[in-house]
């Protein structure tokens, strides 16, 4: 008995699978909001009441979809953000691993460039969610870092609010130019570089 619950649970995780990289692979050419639960239906195969065994709503498939897009990318900001001897060798990490995760994802950095601001209310929600909980994590490595003495923990997280909202530029831009000449590609990792460390430089003079 317990096999076949387990073959049972498989197989619900795969069609589940299913139905989020079918939704995922159809908005590379629409918004969410305009996005029709049969439409998904037909790309995978299954009938359309089989759908709400695993998503209430076509809102709902997308906060899952949010959840694959930026879930796994917590582990990575401590990585991102972690104080070094040299801060260009911080910005340097931190654009390498920017452009390796746009690279590996496209799709998924594509909906949250256009769902962040778009229509669907509980997906905005579980974007910005997410985002907040990246910048408390950046603000709780800058926290660590020498330089963060006699800071408060407003303009902490302030600072963790412009990393993260300059990240995203950065992945939109990385998306932009993915399969730009590489002269135009080093053009922007050049101009991306230096805005950081601008910030980098202003962070330093902040308590003057």
């Amino acid at each position: 008995m317990s096999h076949t619950v387990g073959i049972r649970q498989a197989q619900k995780l795969k069609t589940r699978q299913a139905i989020l990289d079918a939704a995922l692979e159809l908005l590379e050419e629409q918004s969410l909001s305009s996005l029709g639960l049969r439409e998904v239906t037909r790309a995978v195969g299954i009938a359309p009441t089989a759908f709400y065994r695993h998503f209430r709503s076509i809102p709902d498939l997308g906060v899952a979809l949010v959840e694959a897009a930026l879930g796994s990318l917590h582990p990575m900001i401590g990585t991102t953000v972690i104080a070094t001897d040299d801060p260009e060798q911080r910005i340097a990490r931190a654009l390498e691993l920017i452009d390796h995760h746009v690279s590996a994802n496209p799709a998924h950095v594509r909906f949250i460039a256009r769902e962040r601001h778009g229509g669907v209310q509980p997906v905005r929600e579980a974007i910005r969610s997410q985002l907040d909980r990246f910048a408390e994590e950046v603000r709780d490595e800058l926290a660590k870092d020498p330089q963060a003495h006699g800071w408060s923990d407003a303009d902490l997280l302030m600072l963790a609010q412009l990393y993260v909202d300059q990240m995203l530029i950065v992945a939109s831009l990385f998306l932009d130019t993915l399969d730009a000449p590489a002269q135009e590609r080093a053009l922007v990792v050049d101009r991306v570089a230096r805005q950081m460390r601008l910030i980098a430089v202003g962070r330093t003079h902040w308590n003057d």
